[in-house]
């Protein structure tokens, strides 16, 4: 992790976010706030942060306490993403004591709403260190959680296939309040994006999770990744095979000219000001490659 943040820092990329998962193999990031933490201390220039920390999961308190403490450490160089998923599946969701899914969506609003309080230091208590509305927030998006980030002033990060985020995107805009985080919208667009000398080396940096996004639907586990030449692809089925297919044609992946392509129709149709490179690639070299040539672009 460390390795990774400090070779993007080298190249220029201007933040590294870390995600919050359970019970799922080959991702570390079950603590994002820690996790930053230990990134931050690796790293000099880079903006660190979260993508995000799923509120369900945490009092607002506690993620407030968190917040200020990261701000604290590393000032002007931390960005937060509030997240509103719950558990993949019931027995992890017990595992952390949430409640049913229903109930801890209907509950994300207050939550929030709470969370800003403590950070813009107008809550019931207050928390330390205290933030002052110093940290970036955004959050993790749909089209109802970017009603959420317009209606508190905060940023959004938006998600999933492009039509579905253009959608969440100029609601946002149009429904966005000015706060003590944000004067003005601020939306960044998350796409899956590999780019390599061909257009299948691409594909195949980000086959092996869209391969184990598929498998999990029949397993209920994310199973760790393997490289794109390890996986058993004869085994799969004719309709997991078409959605492996589906999930691929919502990425961004070719070469440069064809990445390049791509950006450029997303940048325009979403109106964003930043991309976030997401995708979990298990090829290092391919990654770290991709990353480079993504640069060139920019």
């Amino acid at each position: 992790m460390a390795n990774h943040a400090q070779h993007v820092e080298k190249l220029g990329f201007s933040r590294f976010l870390v995600a919050e998962h359970h019970g799922v193999p080959g991702i570390p990031g079950s603590q994002p706030a820690q996790l930053a933490t230990y990134v931050a201390a690796h790293t000099s220039t880079i903006r660190v942060g979260t993508g995000g920390i799923m509120v369900p999961n945490h009092p607002p308190y506690l993620i407030a306490e968190q917040i200020g403490l990261l701000q604290s450490l590393f000032p002007n160089r931390i960005d937060i993403g509030l997240g509103s998923s719950v558990g993949f599946t019931k027995p992890v969701r017990e595992a952390l004591r949430q409640g049913e899914p229903i109930e801890l969506k209907a509950r994300l609003e207050d939550d929030v709403e709470e969370l800003l309080g403590y950070l813009a230091g107008t809550g019931a208590v207050s928390s330390f260190p205290a933030d002052n509305a110093r940290t970036p927030i955004y959050m993790l998006a749909g089209y109802r959680s970017a009603l959420t980030a317009a209606k508190h002033g905060i940023g959004v990060i938006t998600g999933g296939p492009l039509s579905t985020q253009a959608d969440a995107i100029k609601a946002y805009r149009d429904n966005f309040t000015p706060s003590e985080f944000l004067d003005e919208p601020s939306a960044i667009a998350s796409l899956n994006i590999a780019v390599a000398d061909t257009t299948e080396k691409a594909r195949n940096l980000l086959l092996p999770e869209a391969h184990s996004q598929v498998l999990s639907r029949s397993t209920g586990v994310f199973d760790e990744l393997r490289v794109a030449a390890d996986l058993d692809l004869d085994s799969l089925t004719a309709q997991q095979k078409k959605r492996i297919d589906e999930s691929l044609a919502h990425t961004v992946y070719g070469t440069k000219d064809e990445v390049a392509a791509m950006l450029d129709d997303a940048a325009q149709n979403l109106s964003v000001e930043e991309f976030l490179v997401t995708g979990d690639i298990p090829d290092r070299e391919g990654r770290s490659y991709s990353e480079e040539l993504l640069m060139h672009l920019m």
